[in-house]
């Protein structure tokens, strides 16, 4: 057992998520029918943002379903759109703010392959721009997508 402990660990940090925010799936759509296990599907998801009070992402992505995908063993395609907006009555921060910041990410195969959330403050438009893309441990996918939330020039952006 001792030698198979550091790959028990390695194994046990690539699969947790670096944050421990997760999604929130607020719909779905199916895209394929699969004879066994769930169709493949567009997943409609919601993420707050943990330092931003007011802030929510709305993304949508591939889910692969069939037998693995039921699973948990099928690799999602790397394509996601996001739209991030103002959903409170305001925007509050909960302290400063790096500049740059990966704030949601969440597992898309078994091993080694990733959905990102960035965060970048603008500070001179005072405005949270938002990245997500998918990365693999090898080669991860150009295919990316970008919305900008506007902050009111009255609360001006705290960063780092």
């Amino acid at each position: 057992m001792r030698r198979f402990f550091p790959a028990l660990m390695l194994f046990a940090a690539v699969s947790l998520p670096v944050c421990s925010v997760s999604a929130e799936e607020i719909g779905d759509v199916s895209t394929a029918f699969r004879w066994l296990g769930k169709n493949d599907r567009v997943a409609l998801e919601v993420y707050d943002d943990p330092k931003v009070e007011g802030v929510s992402c709305y993304v949508s992505r591939a889910r692969t379903g069939g037998v693995k995908g039921t699973v948990g063993l099928a690799e999602d395609k790397s394509e996601a759109s996001i739209a991030c907006r103002q959903v409170g009555a305001t925007i509050t921060f909960k302290g400063k703010l790096p500049v740059q910041e990966d704030v949601f990410t969440e597992r898309m195969s078994i091993l080694f392959k990733r959905l990102h959330i960035v965060r970048v403050v603008d500070a001179k438009r005072n405005t949270l721009v938002y990245l997500t893309y998918s990365d693999k441990l090898i080669d991860g996918s150009p295919m990316n997508a970008v919305t900008a939330v506007p902050v009111p020039l009255s609360t001006p952006i705290p960063v780092k």
